[in-house]
Parts: structure tokens; C-alpha cells; sequence
């Protein structure tokens, strides 16, 4: 018992870890909410941001006559220590609990408070001399403070994630410049449509995904807007005037984000329109990357019976049964990615329409979902970039063989001979076999200096005169 501490709350006395810088709360947490296996300390932006939240709440109390200036120095010191990456071991609770983040809250209010007393040569728990509601938590809620806190967060995790977006485009783009020479067919539906290059189809794996940089960075901006000072429902209850104004401008210092307070903080406490609309951003993002992955497979078939347009890495063996088969596993792992995602997003949903009247109890499983799809989704690009896009590798001959013998170049006849006898040419070389080039010259339709012009795959790849 030597080792434990008493610290007691409104439902009694509990013991906690003598060297623990959590409290009472946070070990109740830790006893209730044993769920996900994924703890606060495995999201580190969210502590740091947490840190931020209640640096920018003591330097608002601080200039406004409610917090003596040695107290607020300390608290200041403990949040950047935290921001900074320390004593984040002392965030132990579950990401996803009940009481809509009360503990998440009360977590940071106890590290703070404890460091703080340590600071000022006293015992943890002795909170006379700095108490984790008194002061840490000091003219604010959980219901103001914790999804300011998860905003912060977000906006930094969505800066990492863009990053590695950038990066994955960026290796796409290369590939489309390596085989802009390369020569294939293009498909619809499967079947044979008309050619193209292979560095065309990379290209436009670059530029979908671009697309979506700017999504996820407008999306976020949305986070910059924050109910500091609501503090309960958004009437501003034991908040000072000013105070939420104040905040958000000491907020904005310390982040060097753009925040602003919300101009109807009763609306902002129980909104969870940003993360829903966030969610959206990377459920898009997963669809596009889970298709460009399917596609990579398919064209990886192979290597005898299926497309083998492309090699992708071998990154081990594929089969238990089947000596030599190698699997696409990379492209696989992705394609979960996003299916997690997509997942994610619903709960998203679910989660944000779940909120009653003048708050959302729904935002931890919110935001952790969120935050995993960040997570998730960084990774994946990162495994894709780095061990599947930049060693892929082009089978020419094939490419070329398959656009060579291919019926779908009769389409580039339609201008030319007109829609019928193309029909007519395409079904016939479909059912005897024959090349179209051959069965248009037997047929008369055109000569054959005309038809290697129209017929030269360069001639085909863009819009030209007729």
C-alpha cells in the first residue's frame, strides 16, 4: 500500500499510483472504460493539443485577474513540457468511454495539477495548492475544452496526412512520366476499349488523388472555430466576459492556427458538423485510393493468365500450396485501409446525428474514429509509396501485343467507314479470328496508307483533325 496514494471524488475515496501524475478521475477511467485497446497516449497530437487548450485557458485566466501570475507560470511550464512530448505515459484511458469526454478532460487536469505541485516542492494530490478543477480546469467545461482540443488535434493530423497525400502523388506522377512512351489499351467495363498510354492511366491516378489535397485542407479549415467559454452549453456559465474572445486569440498564439470563437456558442457545443464533414473528405480520398489499388492488381494479373501490363514488387512469398505464386499484398493492405475508413465515416455519422439537445455524448467514439482514419490512412499512403509505386515495373511487349491484336482499335474506324461496317468489322474479328487491319483492307473500305495512318496508336492517343 506503500505505493499508492488516496485521492477521493464525489463517489468516495480510490487509491492511485503514488507516483502517478493522473488522479481520481482518470483511475476511474481506467477501471470503467477498458474497450478499444487504443489509448489517449496513442494519438500523441491529441494530448499535445490538449496541453495548447489549457495553456491558452490559464494565460486567458491569468490576464484576466483570475489566476496569480507564479500559478499560471507553472501551468504554463506543464503545458509545454506536454507539448513538447513529456509525461505522456500519464494518459492511460481508453479513446473510446462514456460522459462524453469528462475524463479525457479531467486526465489532463490531473497531469497538469500534479506536475504543477511538483514544481511548487508539494505532494501529488495535495490540490489546496493547485487543483485540477479550481484551476487547471479554471472558467471552462469538458463540453468547451475537449473538442477544442480534438479540433487542434485534427488540424494537425490532417497537415501530417496531406503531406504524405503530396508525397504518394508525387511518386504516381513519376511512374506516368517513365512509361509515357508505353503504349496499351485502355478499357471499359472490362472489355477492350481504345488505347492509350500507360503513363496516361498513372497520370490520372496522380490527378485524382490531387484532387483531394485541397478537400481535406478546406474541410479542416473548418476546425479553427471553437466554443471556448460556452462553457457548459454555451451560455457562458462561470466564464468572464471576454473570456471567449480572449481565449481563442491566446489560442490562436500558441497553435499559430487562425482560431476564432464561434459567434453562437450555444449552436457550436453540440455541433458536430466539421468532423462529419472532415469524415466525408477521407471517405472519398479511401474510395479513390481502394480503386486505383484494385486497378493495380488487375493489371499485375498474372503472370500467365491475367493482364501482367505491370510488375508491382514482390514482397513475399504468396501461397503456402503454390510454389512461386507472389501476391499483390500491398495494394490488399490499402484496399482494408479504406474499407476502415469508409467504416469510420459511418460511425461518424451515427455518432453525430446521436447528439440531444445542447450536447453530442457521441464525440469520443467521434473523434477517435476520426483520428484513426488519419492514422490509418498515412500509413497506408506511406506502405503504398514506399513499397509498391516506386518499383513498379512495365511489361512493354505485352502492352503493345495486346493493343497490336486488340478489336477495340476499330473504334478510331467510326469517323472514317461509319458506325455499321465498324460493328460489322469488330464481330467479324471477334468470331473468325482475323486482325481488323486485315479484314478493312479485304473489305476494300479504306487503303492501306490510310489505314496505317488512322491506325498508328500515336495517332490515336489525343484529339485531332479528321
Amino acid at each position: 500500500m506503500e505505493n499508492f496514494r488516496d485521492e477521493s471524488d464525489l463517489l468516495g475515496t480510490l487509491q492511485v499510483p503514488k507516483n502517478a501524475y493522473y488522479g481520481v478521475q482518470t483511475q476511474r477511467a481506467i477501471k470503467n472504460f477498458q474497450i478499444s485497446g487504443q489509448y489517449l497516449s496513442s494519438y500523441p497530437h491529441f494530448i499535445k493539443a490538449l496541453a495548447m487548450v489549457k495553456k491558452a485557458a490559464a494565460k486567458t485566466n491569468y490576464e484576466l485577474g483570475l489566476l496569480e501570475e507564479n500559478l499560471y507560470k507553472k501551468i504554463a511550464e506543464t503545458c509545454d513540457e506536454i507539448m513538447e512530448g513529456q509525461l505522456h505515459d500519464q494518459f492511460p484511458i481508453d479513446m473510446i468511454q462514456g460522459g462524453a469526454g469528462t475524463s479525457v478532460n479531467m486526465n489532463a487536469n490531473e497531469v497538469i495539477a500534479n506536475r504543477v505541485l511538483e514544481k511548487l516542492g508539494k505532494e501529488k494530490g495535495d490540490y489546496q495548492f493547485c487543483s485540477p478543477n479550481d484551476h487547471i480546469n479554471l472558467s471552462q467545461s469538458t463540453n468547451d475544452a475537449y473538442p477544442t482540443a480534438i479540433k487542434m488535434a485534427l488540424i494537425q493530423m490532417n497537415e501530417e496526412l496531406v503531406e504524405k497525400l503530396k508525397k504518394t502523388i508525387v511518386a504516381f506522377r513519376e511512374k506516368g512520366q517513365e512509361f509515357s512512351k508505353i503504349i496499351k489499351m485502355g478499357r471499359t467495363q472490362l472489355q477492350d476499349a481504345v488505347p492509350m498510354t500507360l503513363g496516361q492511366e498513372f497520370e490520372a491516378f496522380a490527378a485524382t488523388l490531387e484532387e483531394d489535397i485541397s478537400k481535406l485542407n478546406s474541410n479542416a479549415n473548418l476546425f479553427v472555430e471553437i466554443n471556448m467559454g460556452a462553457t457548459a452549453i454555451g451560455t457562458g456559465i462561470n466564464a468572464p466576459v471576454g473570456y471567449a474572445n480572449l481565449c481563442a486569440k491566446n489560442l490562436s498564439q500558441i497553435t499559430g492556427y487562425p482560431i476564432v470563437s464561434a459567434p453562437n456558442l450555444v449552436e457550436a457545443t453540440p455541433d458536430t458538423g466539421s468532423y462529419v464533414i472532415y469524415s466525408s473528405a477521407m471517405k472519398r480520398l479511401a474510395v479513390k485510393l481502394s480503386k486505383i489499388c484494385n486497378d493495380l492488381r488487375l493489371l499485375s494479373s498474372g503472370p500467365r493468365a491475367g493482364f501482367f501490363e505491370i510488375n508491382l514488387p514482390p514482397m513475399q512469398p504468396g501461397s503456402s500450396i503454390m510454389p512461386g505464386k507472389v501476391n499483390p499484398v500491398i495494394p490488399e493492405v490499402v484496399n482494408q485501409v479504406c474499407f476502415k475508413v469508409i467504416g469510420n465515416d459511418l460511425t461518424v455519422t451515427f455518432a453525430a446525428e446521436a447528439g440531444q439537445l445542447q450536447l453530442n455524448v457521441m464525440e469520443p467514439v467521434l473523434s477517435h474514429s476520426i483520428m484513426e482514419s488519419i492514422n490509418f490512412l498515412g500509413n497506408a499512403l506511406d506502405t503504398l509509396r514506399e513499397k509498391c509505386i516506386t518499383g513498379i515495373t512495365a511489361n512493354k511487349e505485352v502492352c503493345h501485343n495486346m493493343v497490336k491484336h486488340s478489336i477495340g482499335i476499330v473504334t478510331a474506324l467510326n469517323p472514317y467507314i461509319g458506325y455499321k461496317n465498324s460493328t460489322e468489322i469488330a464481330k467479324e474479328a471477334f468470331e473468325t479470328g482475323k486482325s481488323v487491319y486485315n479484314l478493312v483492307l479485304e473489305k476494300g473500305l479504306l487503303s492501306q496508307e490510310k489505314l496505317d495512318e488512322i491506325l498508328d496508336p500515336e495517332n490515336m492517343l489525343n484529339p485531332h483533325q479528321l
